[in-house]
């Protein structure tokens, strides 16, 4: 019950990067793993699982959930997140070690702003009428295209090429499904289903594993703790509110491939996306004609 991973999203920044040297790169290489921005120090995935079981609230009176066993309830928290028109996602994921941090907005029109920060790297992402622009500073282009293998010398050229600006990556270009993924509320949120058990009618697929845990709090809200654990170790802890809408508003995994923790906010507010100045733009297809930017 955790929102899609984004594990192609650092995949696909050294996609766009490979792609102002060496032209498109071949859609295998976007498999690498990827995560989220954030100017948010999130704590390790130990502490996160602390955080997880924060001091205990007390629930409102009466229990909005009274009577729900905890699938019944993860299936309101569900369908109640996934009708929401927008929300800020912030938190980090560790992915083959490696941990990503992300702080976005995103609506349900594909509209996003937000940063992602990996190894002391930080890159700003917006996009808004289906073009995605990027940028980053040295430390997060370094790191993302190592990690897909690039030379020094391409590293080192195509730092030089992107250097204080921002990409612009239109539809079809290299690395653009990837990245504007992030920004696609739907697409988000799609592994919400994932615990329902596939052997049962699709139609009428119920969630299944969920267990009820101590009440806590997020942010000030009462929440209700549902409870996934996994053979191998992996624990997955949902809180979803008590008050108002049971959306989720928190996510933390613990043991498993992929730890890390997520916390959704800002439900049904606007997402402001600036459209960067031109003269601070370059067009990532100028790039890989060669054309003085």
């Amino acid at each position: 019950m955790a929102p899609h991973s984004d594990r192609k999203l650092l995949a696909a920044a050294a996609v766009v990067c490979a792609a102002v040297v060496a032209g498109p790169a071949p859609a295998a290489a976007w498999a690498a793993p990827a995560g989220p921005p954030a100017g948010v120090g999130q704590a390790a995935p130990a502490a996160m699982a602390v955080a997880a079981h924060a001091s205990a609230a007390v629930a409102p009176s009466p229990d909005p959930f009274a009577g729900l066993s905890a699938d019944e309830i993860g299936d309101k928290a569900v369908t109640a997140t996934r009708s929401a028109t927008s929300l800020r996602m912030t938190g980090r994921i560790v992915t083959d070690g490696q941990p990503l941090d992300i702080d976005f907005a995103v609506n349900d029109r594909s509209e996003c702003t937000g940063l992602m920060k990996i190894k002391g790297g930080t890159a700003e992402l917006r996009r808004l009428d289906a073009i995605t622009y990027m940028k980053g500073d040295e430390a997060f282009w370094r790191t993302s295209m190592t990690s897909q293998g690039m030379s020094e010398a391409q590293i080192d050229t195509t730092i030089e090429l992107v250097k204080g600006r921002w990409l612009k990556i239109a539809p079809g270009q290299p690395g653009s499904g990837d990245l504007g993924g992030v920004c696609d509320l739907k697409e988000l949120l799609a592994d919400l289903d994932k615990d329902k058990d596939k052997d049962k009618d699709k139609d009428k697929a119920e969630r299944e594993g969920l267990t009820r845990g101590p009440d806590a709090e997020v942010d000030g809200t009462p929440v209700a703790t549902l409870v996934k654990k996994k053979d191998g170790g992996e624990t997955t802890t949902v809180s979803v509110a008590q008050e108002g809408k049971p959306y989720i508003l928190k996510m933390v995994k613990t043991g498993g491939d992929e730890p890390g923790s997520m916390t959704l906010s800002d439900y049904d507010k606007p997402v402001d996306v600036v459209v960067p100045p031109a003269d601070e733009t370059v067009d990532l297809s100028k790039l890989q004609r060669g054309t003085p930017a």
